[in-house]
């Protein structure tokens, strides 16, 4: 089965699905998981674009969403979603490759790292964190969120992850939740980011799932001494969903492990800075490379 190709990506066949993959530039290769789950690769939206003059930027869909194949809900698991990083690499013919993954999709690259260490030449883990234990600290945040006239907006897209029906309630849903993922939650970065990631095909069946069944139950703190690949951990000083404490954690935990903290910045690192997280991922590539 071969891969189908249009302007702005291309179906790409691995082992039981095919998933859809958009490139930007033709330097060495970095494979880009989206969070959510359910989201896509829209989430980036032209934010790391920066990197593609120098790097070969891989975007992809995970399983069942964005314009990737539908799959069995049975496959629909953080483990499944890790081998599908190595499935992928080999349909690619990767011989050598990095692994960034923000939100979900760092859960998803620190479980790729464990379950397959060394495969990657190197792990980008954006706002992720180690152990389901690290998200308790979510409902108290919550429930001490300012500004106050904000609060029940932001508790109730929470609640309604694991009710989703549709695309446009998914987006609105995320909408609502976007304050709390931004150090200042009046930012005017979240009404642009908004618009820059209009396109996202969003899945809500996917978020559904995940969010009755414990976001995929990461629990990979006992196993982190068994990467063997550089790390890279960065997070946000003011990321309310996966903190400081977790990504420390995550880098305390790897022996050839670096944790860069983005202190103006929440869970939205490469939105809220730009910038720095564009030079800090260029850097850590480079060097390690």
């Amino acid at each position: 089965m071969g891969a189908s190709v249009t302007d702005e990506g291309r179906l790409v066949p691995i082992d039981d699905t095919a998933l859809w993959v958009s490139e930007r530039g033709d330097g060495y290769p970095v494979l880009v998981l989206h969070g959510g789950p359910g989201l896509d690769h829209h989430e980036f939206a032209d934010y790391l674009d920066p990197l593609a003059d120098d790097l070969r930027l891989l975007f992809v869909d995970a399983r069942s969403c964005g314009r990737s194949e539908p799959t069995s809900p049975s496959t629909w698991t953080l483990e499944r979603h890790a081998q599908d990083v190595i499935m992928l690499a080999r349909s690619l013919r990767l011989e050598r490759y990095a692994v960034l993954g923000h939100s979900y999709g760092a859960f998803v690259a620190l479980q790729n790292a464990v379950d397959y260490p060394g495969m990657a030449t190197q792990t980008i883990v954006s706002g992720g964190i180690p152990s389901m234990k690290y998200l308790e600290v979510v409902e108290s945040n919550l429930n001490s969120f300012e500004p106050v006239e904000l609060r029940e907006q932001v508790i109730d897209s929470w609640a309604r992850e694991s009710t989703v029906e549709t695309q446009e309630e998914f987006a609105q849903l995320m909408a609502d939740q976007f304050p709390f993922h931004f150090a200042d939650p009046r930012d005017p970065k979240i009404a642009d980011y908004l618009e820059r990631t209009k396109d996202t095909v969003y899945a809500p069946d996917v978020l559904r799932v995940f969010a009755a069944s414990g976001y995929g139950g990461i629990e990979v703190a006992d196993r982190l001494a068994e990467i063997t690949q550089p790390v890279l951990v960065t997070t946000g000083r003011h990321d309310r969903t996966c903190t400081v404490e977790a990504a420390e954690a995550i880098a305390d935990g790897i022996s050839d492990a670096e944790l860069v903290i983005f202190e103006k910045s929440g869970h939205m690192t490469f939105v809220e800075e730009q910038d720095r997280y564009l030079e800090v991922v260029r850097t850590f590539l480079d060097r390690t490379a």
